[in-house]
Formats: structure tokens, C-alpha cells, sequence
């Protein structure tokens, strides 16, 4: 019942916003229209308004220094609130592997007086949620109540905040299921497949570090409590809400909530990936299974790169777009080996890759692969049509509003914005900087990027029609790399011995 209220809620909030977003003509988008003003609506609180085509962002500083972007809708009575630290898993202590996970995990297992089931009820008298999960490059919680018991709601989210239990039960629980999910990833095509490229690719980089038996069971309370004050400190904290609150009202909520937080911590720095060399042939991974996974990575364009937006348009038709794209009408429709294949722009602060992928019977996955090829070819040496452009243009500017339907969804985009610097005015001025995009732009991007040799290609399964592989490995076998950077197999047996933390 009450997901039903939420929903009903968040669906109104998406109809205004929607109604503004579909009311930019995205052709003649102007950011210069957009205003940014400093409004003197309280005494205490500087608060600037960007009053945007797409919606009002009203940005503030709270008194104990919390920087916030805040979308008042006063005739919904709840609110979607994201916190994010620039601080993720990828700085987690060799050999401690999964210390961050088990930090967030634990975030609303318990608090001050209330162990993990009273939160839990807790959170349900209040008709509430609250919890926390990280990636390789940041951490996040996100919370959601009703304005009408926001002080309850936010009294219990300073409570995880600044008094987390860490009980050794939820520990435990947290460990057996990371011990059971270390076991069962070893018969996981696509985790398989994510090891296989990140050990090819980018080894000795901290994103391609794995959890180990080893790695959790050495997590310790203390060393969960240390990390959560590494990690969810006051410096860099971004927080951003969607719903019916102004300014004055969630500013003391906020600091009563973030203000006992260490102020800063000492992290090592997260170096930028440069990939390996492309290999010129497939790793495949050795599975029992009928069907063979294929995926393929290369290096992809920088978020804020001037290529950005004419790699993502290229992207919708080479293989983006659903049934639109070039890669579903061929192998699946035109020659019927897959379900499907996707292609995708992956960007960060420190990796930026354009990878896809897809599923083929064992028997035809050399020609899957060839397939892709032969699409790739094809687009770098006749580009594409200027309909494939327009129709690319038509959905990606025409389905934006549609990620913008809840209030849960905003607040993630409003944050999404803010993490990658992408500017409050971004919403309004992001569809005309797809519509810029022109047709020599995608033609020269995709001669630049999707050349085949670009792309490692990583097979999972028990394929056929593969003349040539790179290396060949067992399931828990693992790429190394030898003094040359020439990559090395080891029997099973090896690398079960080698005393290698990075490797689960």
C-alpha cells in the first residue's frame, strides 16, 4: 500500500515535468534563456534559483555546509533525497575487497538503539526507505518518506548516519551471502566474461580487483566502522531532493542529519585507465553451457570529450537502438542467432568504454562474432544514412522525458548531473546537443572508434567456428600478463596456488 501512495505521488511530479520537458522544442533549445538568480527569500539561506525550460533547480549552501539541488514540487507531499561521495569500492585496502560493500550494506541494518529489525520497523511505521550501495568510483544513499513526518524520517537516517550499530548478525548474514555469490559467479557467463576483459585490459588497475573468500572473511566491525568514516565524510558530500520542501525547511533537516559526520579523510587517488592494447583474436572461457556469450570492449569517448554526443547518437544505430539498431536487424532478424545484441558508452571519471554484447548458440558463435565484424566494417566504411541520423535523433530526444517519470528518478538524474559536472543547465541544453550532431560527425567517430581491431572480444561458452583465440581458459582459470605484457596461461592448478589477493 504504501509503494501504491509512492507511486501515485511520483507519477504526478512526472506529469508536470514531463509537460515541461516535452514543451522545449529541442531544436531551438537556448540555454541563454536560462536564468540564474541569487533569491533573497530568507535571511539565511543564499539560495540560487535556475529557472530552466526542463524545471527549477534551486541550489543552496546549508549552514553546516552541505551543497544541495533541491526540486520544489509543494503540492506532493514526499521527498526522494540522494546523498553521493566521489569515494567508491576501488579504493578498498588490498586484501580487504568488499569492505566498502559491506560498509553500505550495513547502513540500515541498525542504528543507536534500534537493531536491524527494529530499523526495519521502524522504517515501516514511517512509511519510509533508506539504504546505501557504492561502485567502483563513488558511494551513495538515497532515502525517500512523506514531508509530513520528514523530521521522524530524517531523525532516523541521522541516526544510521551517525550512530550505526554494525551488529555482528547482519555481518555475518552480509559474508555468507558475499561467500555464496564468490562460489556461484565461477558458473556466471557475464561475470566471467567482465573478469576475462578487466584482466586483459587494465590488470594491475584496482577496477579489476575481485573479492575473495579471503578478502571477506577478514572484514571485521572495526574495519566497517573505520571505512564509513573514510568514506561518508562532510567534504564533497552532494546531496540532491525532489519533492515538496523549500529550502528553509530542508536545510536543518539536512545538517541535523550529515553535521556529525567526520568533516574529511585521506584516500589514495584513483589513477585514470588507459586499456591495454586490443587483442586480435577472442579469449574464450571455457563453460558447460549451450549458448556462448560474446562481448567486445574498446576504448570510448570521455563524457566530456566533443565527440560525446556524436558517439552516442552513432551508438542508437550501430547497436543502441533496440530492433532499430544495425547489429539486431542482421543477427537477429536478417540471420536469426541471437535474441538479442546491444552496444553501449560506458563514461567515468577514470574509464571511458564502448562495449556490447550478446548471446548465440555454441555452434554459430564464430559467426556471431563475424557478424559483428562485418557491421563494424561496414559503418566505418559507408557511415550511415541521414534517415538511420534522423531516427536516432527522433528517439533519444523524444524518450528523454521519459527518465524523469518519478520522483525517484529525478533525484538520480539531478545527481547523476552533479557527479559528472555536468552543469545545472544540462537538462535544458541536452537535446539540442543532440541535435547538433550531424552526419559527417557520426561518419568520422565511427571511422575513429568502431574499427573491429579497436575491440577485444571476450567468448564465454563452448564455441565453434572460432579458428583463432588468443587464449583459452578454463572457469577459474585467470589472464595474466608476462614481463613483456604478452599474456601468459596457467594450468588450474597454478593459478588456484598463486598467492594473488586481486584474484577470487
Amino acid at each position: 500500500m504504501m509503494n501504491k501512495f509512492k507511486l501515485g505521488l511520483g507519477a504526478s511530479v512526472a506529469v508536470s515535468l514531463l509537460l515541461a520537458a516535452c514543451q522545449v522544442p529541442a531544436e531551438t533549445a537556448d540555454t541563454t534563456t536560462a536564468m540564474d538568480v541569487v533569491a533573497p527569500d530568507s535571511d539565511e539561506l543564499a539560495v540560487t534559483v535556475h529557472e530552466g525550460d526542463f524545471a527549477t533547480i534551486q541550489q543552496f549552501t546549508t549552514p553546516g555546509g552541505i551543497s544541495v539541488w533541491l526540486v520544489e514540487e509543494p503540492s506532493i507531499p514526499i521527498m526522494a533525497l540522494r546523498m553521493a561521495w566521489e569515494t567508491g569500492a576501488a579504493t578498498d585496502p588490498e586484501g580487504l575487497e568488499g569492505l566498502t560493500n559491506a560498509t553500505t550494506y550495513m547502513m540500515n541494518e541498525g542504528a543507536g538503539d534500534l537493531d536491524s529489525l527494529a530499523f526495519a520497523t521502524r522504517m515501516e511505521e514511517l512509511n519510509m526507505s533508506f539504504g546505501c550501495g557504492s561502485d567502483n568510483e563513488a558511494t551513495y544513499c538515497s532515502a525517500s518518506m512523506l514531508t509530513d513526518n520528514a523530521d521522524d524520517a530524517m531523525g532516523l537516517v541521522a541516526l544510521a548516519m551517525t550512530e550505526p550499530r554494525f551488529d555482528t548478525d547482519p555481518i555475518e548474514r552480509f559474508k555468507r551471502e558475499e561467500l555464496i555469490g564468490i562460489r556461484t559467479r565461477e558458473t556466471n557467463d557475464g561475470y566471467l566474461a567482465a573478469r576475462a576483459r578487466d584482466q586483459a585490459l587494465m590488470p594491475d588497475h584496482p577496477f579489476s580487483r575481485e573479492t575473495s573468500e579471503d578478502s571477506i572473511t577478514a572484514i571485521t566491525q572495526d574495519l566497517i566502522m573505520a571505512r564509513k568514516d573514510q568514506i561518508m565524510v562532510q567534504d564533497g558530500l552532494l546531496v540532491t531532493a525532489v519533492g515538496a520542501m523549500s529550502p528553509d525547511e530542508l536545510a536543518p533537516l539536512l545538517d541535523a542529519a550529515l553535521s556529525g559526520l567526520p568533516e574529511s579523510s585521506e584516500l589514495p587517488a584513483i589513477q585514470d585507465v588507459t586499456l591495454n592494447a586490443p587483442l586480435q583474436a577472442p579469449i574464450v572461457v571455457d563453460l558447460p553451457q549451450p549458448q556462448s556469450l560474446v562481448s567486445f570492449t574498446a576504448t570510448g569517448p570521455a563524457r566530456d570529450d566533443p565527440d560525446f554526443f556524436g558517439a552516442y547518437v552513432l551508438n542508437y544505430t550501430f547497436g543502441g537502438g533496440g530492433f532499430e539498431s544495425r547489429l539486431m536487424k542482421d543477427l537477429r532478424v536478417e540471420k536469426g542467432l541471437t535474441y538479442g545484441v546491444s552496444t553501449g558508452i560506458s563514461t567515468g571519471d577514470h574509464l571511458n568504454t564502448w562495449r556490447g554484447g550478446g548471446r548465440t548458440k555454441n555452434e554459430s558463435a564464430g559467426e556471431f562474432i563475424e557478424g559483428i565484424k562485418t557491421e563494424m566494417n561496414d559503418i566505418v566504411a559507408n557511415g550511415v544514412t541521414e534517415q538511420e541520423l534522423s531516427d536516432a535523433k527522433a528517439y533519444l530526444t523524444g524518450s528523454y522525458p521519459l527518465s524523469f517519470d518519478s520522483n525517484s528518478k529525478i533525484a538520480s538524474n539531478l545527481m547523476g548531473v552533479r557527479l559528472e559536472e555536468l552543469g545545472v543547465d544540462y537538462f535544458d541544453k541536452r537535446n539540442s546537443l543532440v541535435e547538433a550532431v550531424t552526419l559527417d560527425d557520426v561518419n568520422r567517430i565511427a571511422a575513429e572508434y568502431l574499427q573491429p581491431e579497436n575491440f577485444t572480444f571476450i567468448v564465454v561458452g563452448e564455441p565453434d567456428g572460432i579458428e583463432e583465440t588468443a587464449l583459452t581458459l578454463d572457469a577459474g582459470e585467470v589472464v595474466t600478463l608476462d614481463e613483456a605484457g604478452d599474456m601468459e596461461e596457467h594450468e588450474a592448478e597454478e593459478t588456484d596456488a598463486m598467492p594473488d589477493p586481486d584474484h577470487g
